[in-house]
């Protein structure tokens, strides 16, 4: 019964979320219910303690990353600088490529380190306007940038300095690096099937004479009359906020050390800072800063009549981003802390072979806490142990124990309740109905690439 309350409350906020109700909202309900199934009591202790901690917890890391992505995302469609981009790939490219260029923007984004929310906000306006210039169909957008920034990058290819590719460093003693020819094999994978799926939707879409839409939300304000900067200017942002970032990721430790105590004269006490755990969230930030001068300092005049409007708009685009996320993030918080969340995570324990149990077991509580570095954190702190038991007699290197689960952890993570999935949909403007079916359709690629690894290391040998 416990399991059931646990599914149930799952099932509950993916059908919400679908549905178009707010997760902000229904993210508590499912998680206070589940809770008041269990132990009455332990209601309101559950959402001080638990729910509003994580999710309180998760503003206070991730807001500026929210704010300064969407404000670096509003700055570079009002300037022009998406559509001037656009308007290059579309002459050297033609329209057909449209897809396969947003998807290379976002894996290049996302391999050089900026994380998979500012490229939501950084890339949705080149894509919205290469879409429509190319008449695809909007709904398309969440999928082709999913598969650019939620997949291979994120992962799977060997050196991705993500955070899901971090994580099993710390209990595999490994490097990024890990089982690269399987990442790359995996990487592989995961793009051409995804590339096959989007094309194949777009040519179904096409010949049912579907264009990209009508009275749609959340479109891109660049004006009509804008003469276009350089292409080669437009694009600077985006390789400053990339090359900025690696930089700054180098240089915080250097300057900081790996802890940071702070204490000014009006402090009662000095506040320390772990700033190995900081690092990427500072680097980004800084990053970002950077990307935002570098707009205003090319196209202020351009961009001044609309920056007090588009600067609004673009606070409260990371507001409900922000907190969607942070809702979703504290409910997951709350049903991994459920009796039946703990039945479901050891029975996965009894699955024989250590790298199908390993990807099962990730995959399994990444899909149900919503979050892949939430799945795989949880997965590997119960059980990594045994992981590696398993692995040594069996005779298999702890990379690949590394790298399954790395993948693993991106598998079915991105269910419907996903927070990345519902800031995508969000800052796209479209919904659940509208646009998740080929999300879902890359989950499914993604699923499908962790046991092709696993087939090709017990097939060929190779890491």
């Amino acid at each position: 019964m416990s399991v059931v309350i646990a599914l149930a409350a799952l099932a509950l906020l993916m059908l919400a979320a679908y549905r178009g109700y707010s997760v902000i909202l229904f993210a508590p309900i499912a998680a206070l219910l589940a809770v008041l199934l269990t132990d009455p009591s332990a209601v309101a202790p559950a959402f001080t303690g638990v729910f509003m901690e994580k999710m309180v917890g998760f503003v206070k890391l991730y807001f500026p990353v929210f704010l300064l992505g969407a404000v670096f995302g509003k700055l570079i469609e009002l300037s022009g600088f998406s559509r001037s981009i656009v308007a290059a790939a579309i002459r050297l490219l033609g329209t057909r490529q449209a897809m396969l260029v947003i998807v290379l923007v976002c894996a290049l984004l996302t391999y050089g380190g900026v994380s998979l929310f500012v490229v939501v906000f950084a890339v949705y306006p080149f894509a919205a306007e290469m879409f429509r210039q190319s008449n695809i169909p909007k709904r398309l957008i969440p999928a082709t940038i999913a598969l650019g920034a939620f997949t291979f990058t994120m992962d799977a290819l060997p050196g991705t300095p993500q955070i899901q590719n971090i994580i099993p460093t710390t209990f595999f003693s490994t490097n990024g690096w890990a089982a690269p020819w399987l990442g790359v094999i995996g990487s592989l994978c995961v793009f051409a099937m995804g590339m096959l799926f989007l094309r194949r939707q777009l040519n179904k879409a096409q010949a049912a004479g579907e264009g990209y839409g009508n009275d749609l939300r959340n479109e891109p304000e660049t004006a009509s009359d804008l003469k276009l900067p350089n292409p080669l200017l437009a694009l600077s942002p985006l390789v400053l906020v990339g090359g900025a970032n690696l930089l700054f990721t180098h240089w915080i430790p250097q300057l900081y050390g790996t802890t940071h105590s702070l204490q000014l004269a009006g402090m009662a006490a000095p506040v320390t800072s772990d700033v190995a755990k900081l690092t990427g969230i500072w680097a980004v930030q800084a990053a970002l800063l950077l990307g935002i001068l570098l707009v205003l300092a090319s196209s202020y005049r351009v961009i001044r009549s609309k920056l007090a409007e588009g600067s609004k708009t673009a606070v409260s685009g990371a507001l409900l981003a922000a907190m969607n996320t942070a809702s979703e993030y504290g409910f997951g918080a709350v049903i991994a802390s459920l009796p039946g969340f703990l039945v479901l995570a050891n029975a996965l324990k009894s699955i024989p072979d250590p790298l199908i149990n390993e990807a099962i077991t990730v995959t399994t509580l990444a899909g149900i806490t919503g979050s892949a570095s939430g799945g795989m954190s949880i997965a590997l702190a119960a059980m990594s142990e045994q992981f590696i038991a398993a692995a040594h007699a069996a005779d298999i290197p702890l990379e690949v124990l590394h790298r399954v689960a790395s993948m693993a952890s991106g598998g079915m993570d991105t269910l419907p309740h996903n927070g990345a999935v519902i800031t995508l949909l969000a800052v796209t403007g479209l919904t659940h109905r509208e646009a998740y079916k080929d999300i879902f359709a890359i989950t499914l690629i993604k699923t499908f690439a962790v046991f092709l690894v696993i087939g090709t290391f017990y097939a060929t040998g190779i890491v």
